[in-house]
């Protein structure tokens, strides 16, 4: 009968320590956090607020309760948001802008008290329209296609500085889509369709121009020849114009005389008058 007291006195003693374990247990695992690599962590106090140094990587000790541990991913993540803006001739854009953020390590505790954990998604989409509208305001919608690059780089400088005001690094910033409205897409095709047809014009004005110049030069030319055959005739006689009407008779006898449709040349005065001779040019 002895030993029923003593195993449920040593049972119980058991029990007590297997709850100390245990309640030791759930004290240290309360009293221990790890941040993962690629994460920072910040530490709220409940009787000194938030405290002012960055926990780094491994594992750590806090009093239970009394802190908490917040867990920040410090890794760049991309962030796409769009923005219907307004150019400066009064076209709507739609722009597409891609950023690639990070939060300022150093000031971790501050990003915690001022914007908390999702910092990014509350200031980010804010400023990008906030800059993307004051950009694209100080150029005509046809400028953001001729001078995109110029755009990029102002919209960039402009929003690491707006960025840097929240403790937010840019390590990117780019425009990945710009589209206009339908009325000044079809203003557009208009234009170039009106760009071409002026085109046209002028060159149709052109080769109008360069063949009047080409009828003066040859007008001139025959005008000039018609004079030199003038002067050569007065001062030479007929003889050359006759030896050319000759040549040219002869010619049209060799042509005559190969169709198959002349079957002879007629003799005497009709024979001389289909070869373009004449009896007093050979007088002569």
């Amino acid at each position: 009968m002895a030993g029923g007291p003593a195993a449920v006195s040593f049972l119980t003693n058991i029990a007590k320590a297997a709850a100390g374990l245990g309640a030791a247990a759930s004290l240290l695992s309360a009293s221990l956090f790890t941040v993962d690599g690629g994460e920072r962590a910040v530490i709220f106090d409940r009787f000194r607020g938030v405290l002012p140094e960055t926990v780094t990587e491994g594992t750590h000790f806090i009093v239970p309760w009394l802190q908490k541990p917040y867990i920040f991913d410090i890794r760049t993540r991309p962030h796409n948001f769009s923005s219907n803006s307004g150019t400066k001739d009064l076209q709507m854009v739609n722009l597409t802008l891609r950023l690639l953020s990070r939060p300022d390590v150093d000031h971790l505790p501050t990003i915690f008290t001022s914007l908390g954990l999702e910092y990014d998604d509350k200031v980010l989409p804010s400023i990008g329209n906030e800059v993307l509208k004051a950009v694209v305001a100080q150029f005509n919608a046809d400028q953001l296609l001729t001078e995109r690059p110029h755009v990029s780089a102002l919209v960039r400088d402009a929003l690491i500085r707006r960025a840097r005001e929240f403790n937010i690094i840019l390590d990117d910033v780019a425009i990945t889509h710009l589209s206009y409205g339908i009325e000044f897409s079809l203003a557009v095709e208009k234009k170039q369709v009106a760009q071409q047809e002026a085109e046209r014009s002028k060159f149709l004005v052109a080769k109008a121009e360069q063949e009047r110049r080409a009828a003066i030069v040859r007008a001139e030319g025959e005008s000039e020849s018609a004079r030199l055959i003038s002067e050569a005739t007065a001062m030479a006689g007929t003889g050359l114009i006759e030896l050319r009407r000759i040549e040219a008779a002869k010619e049209i006898a060799a042509e005559l005389a190969r169709s198959p449709n002349v079957a002879y040349v007629p003799a005497g005065d009709n024979g001389r008058m289909l070869l373009g001779l004449n009896a007093s040019g050979f007088g002569r």
